[in-house]
């Protein structure tokens, strides 16, 4: 039978599996993610999984990664410099879809061109203007893109700009009528320079990545998951980068109703540091109606709609003074936990926890690190922050030793928060190793800061819990109310109803205690399919507090990875049905407008055309059993009593498995 190799990178691991079609998963393997070098993780975690399964390289028949780079490298502001060509429109443009703050200083050329709604040319191509423009760019600029007024409706000027492009620099290019056929012209210039930025960064990283497979003997056609869950090969990522936002949660819902089995669920994805929900509906993810938002843009990039919370196993556990009492809050800073560090650094962090067991000091300081950022490539030149990177040093140090007053606990919650350094402390994580709901990491350095943590004083001057165990279970608790919050809000906004913070009003009338005259019960349609390797830990006590089931799937930890071996290429050719005069029907799809006499001409033209594109494209993107499927909605007026057509929405979708090597 056929075997798959699946892989994704996540913020904490790279997660890898061997699929067989008829029996499943095969093996699965994990490997700590290699933010300065993805492509390392990924080696690593594939040679681990084909070495645990046996499998020998050249049997592998596909590869396919799901990879949070383009996330990522919005959210941070990373990427090459671009140039922005703005064919027809006024230079007030780039302040609209944030496009000036998108370009962030990098060049933007206006030319006159353009075309108007109804594909006819506004005003001439000015490619002298561009030529001379041209001249006067930065040597650094890596790629370029392209928007026209209008493209959607006629995109001769953007490819005329693109030919010229192309003869005189031979750099990289994207068009905007290529990444979407919505209107909204500032918004597609917007998403076409996010593309461009990416370009070069997607193009290292699968370069990478098809080497290291190379390397151990894996020779299989690469593909790459997109934010809808769909597959495309890997060359097409790296023409449209653009199109892996969102890669990483849209292949956790793909994988999570394959292995639960259902095809309508809440999906909820728990990580170190965020938690995922998002919905599935009739076997496909739920896309977001307006694309992709991601590092603060909006985008028309067709994305899964997913809703993210600052809340993981990895979330940071303060103990915050509520009047005389004391309440846990959780997040939304991700901290090393205290037992995974000293699986790295066992000296430093047991001999610190029994030196600070011995003290009588109980300080917010007490059962914490400061961990330098390896790999980090970012730089100060702040007084303050060299002093304490100086004292740090390359290895873990406790936190009530490096700091010294005050002032200095600013200067480093600064330093973290642009990665200089990371804040090792007790975590949920932590938690579940002092229950013994976990046992991946070192559980004797978990108990020790956890009871640490529960010496803390009140403002009674009382410890805030009588021993580590109640407070792990306190800890274990907080995290599962606040999902079922987030989860509740999530199903609010599905229909249509609230959102989570009327979700947090509702669940707050919770009460379990027994002598409570006012009971709240809430109760959710759909059965929870729970991801995540802490899935099994937090999502059962979740899923009661809302009346639903939980589905915590075989290979739950691992989801991601098998989503991105068993999704399946799917392509949609869009185009638009407009109706300038009475009797002529225009049909914008695949170039050139063209006319027609009756609608049901322009609609038969529309299918011919638009299957010719996804039959193409979809082949491109690496399928070759496709099935085939007409969708058209009308909009309509009635205008003098007479029904007439205002606009017809036209798509083709082809969709199939991919090509496997060898057939």
């Amino acid at each position: 039978m056929p075997l798959l190799l699946g892989i994704d990178t996540g913020g904490t691991y790279t997660d890898a599996v061997i699929y067989d079609d008829a029996a499943g998963v095969v093996a699965t393997a994990k490997a700590l993610t290699t933010r300065h070098n993805l492509g390392i993780g990924l080696s690593e975690a594939a040679r681990a999984v084909l070495m645990e399964s046996g499998t020998p390289p050249e049997d592998i028949v596909m590869v396919s990664v799901s990879t949070t780079l383009a996330t990522n490298a919005l959210v941070e502001g990373q990427g090459g410099r671009v140039a922005l060509i703005l064919v027809g429109f006024s230079t007030s443009s780039a302040q609209r879809s944030k496009l000036e703050q998108a370009l962030r200083g990098d060049p933007c050329i206006a030319i006159a061109g353009g075309h108007d709604a109804h594909g006819e040319e506004r005003s001439a191509l000015d490619l002298e203007a561009l030529d001379e423009a041209l001249k006067t760019l930065p040597e650094d600029v890596a790629a370029f893109a392209v928007a026209s007024m209008f493209a959607v409706r006629n995109p001769a000027h953007e490819q005329a700009v693109r030919e010229r492009l192309s003869m005189k620099t031979g750099m990289p290019i994207t068009c905007s009528h290529e990444l979407s056929s919505r209107l909204d012209g500032p918004r597609r210039a917007l998403t076409c320079v996010l593309n461009a930025r990416l370009l070069p960064m997607i193009d290292r990283l699968l370069s990478a990545a098809h080497d290291s497979f190379r390397d151990l003997g894996v020779s299989a056609p690469m593909m790459v998951v997109r934010g809808d869950g769909a597959l495309i090969r890997a060359q097409v990522a790296r023409e449209r980068p653009v199109e892996t936002i969102l890669s990483g949660p849209a292949a956790s819902l793909v994988g999570a109703a394959h292995l639960a089995g259902t095809s309508s669920a809440i999906v909820s994805d728990i990580g170190g540091t965020t938690t995922d929900y998002a919905l599935m509906k009739d076997g496909r993810p739920q896309l977001h109606p307006d694309g992709a938002e991601v590092g603060g843009f909006r985008t028309m990039v067709e994305a899964v709609a997913m809703q993210t919370v600052g809340l993981g196993g990895d979330s940071e556990v303060v103990a915050a003074p509520d009047g005389l009492n004391t309440r846990l809050v959780l997040g939304p800073r991700r901290l090393i936990p205290v037992s995974l560090l000293a699986t790295q650094f066992a000296s430093i962090v047991h001999d610190t926890l029994n030196r600070q067991s011995k003290g009588l000091r109980r300080g917010e300081t007490i059962g914490r690190f400061v961990v330098p950022a390896l790999g980090s490539h970012v730089v100060t030149s702040n007084p303050r922050e060299l002093e304490l990177l100086e004292r740090l040093g390359e290895t873990p140090k406790p936190l009530d030793e490096i700091l010294n007053n005050q002032r200095e606990h600013g200067t480093l919650n600064v330093m973290v928060a642009r990665g200089l350094v990371q804040l090792c402390g007790v975590t949920p994580s932590d938690a579940a190793h002092v229950m013994k709901l976990h046992d991946a990491w070192d559980a004797k350095a978990a108990l020790a800061a956890m009871t640490l943590f529960a010496e803390q004083k009140s403002p009674l001057g009382l410890a805030i819990a009588e021993d580590p165990l109640s407070v792990a279970k306190d800890i274990i608790e907080s995290l599962a109310q606040r999902s079922a919050r987030a989860l509740l809000g999530a199903a609010l906004g599905v229909d249509g109803v609230a959102d989570e913070s009327f979700a947090d009003q509702l669940l707050g009338t919770l009460n379990p205690s027994e002598s409570s005259l006012v009971k709240t019960r809430f109760s959710v349609s759909l059965p929870i399919v729970a991801l995540g390797a802490s899935a099994h830990v937090y999502y059962p006590r979740a899923a009661q507090l809302l009346s639903t089931q939980p589905i915590v799937p075989p290979h739950a930890d691992v989801a991601n990875a098998v989503g991105a071996v068993v999704g399946q290429i799917r392509i949609r050719a869009a185009g638009t049905i407009t109706m300038p005069a009475d009797e002529r029907y225009r049909v914008f799809a695949g170039g050139v407008p063209e006319d027609f006499s009756s609608l049901e001409l322009a609609v038969a033209h529309a299918k011919d055309v638009l299957k010719e594109e996804a039959i193409a494209r979809a082949q491109a993107a690496g399928s070759y059993d496709l099935g085939l499927s007409f969708e058209r909605t009308d909009k309509t007026a009635v205008v003098e009593g007479r029904t007439t057509l205002v606009e017809s929405a036209v798509a083709m979708v082809a969709s199939g498995r991919p090509r496997f090597a060898r057939q």
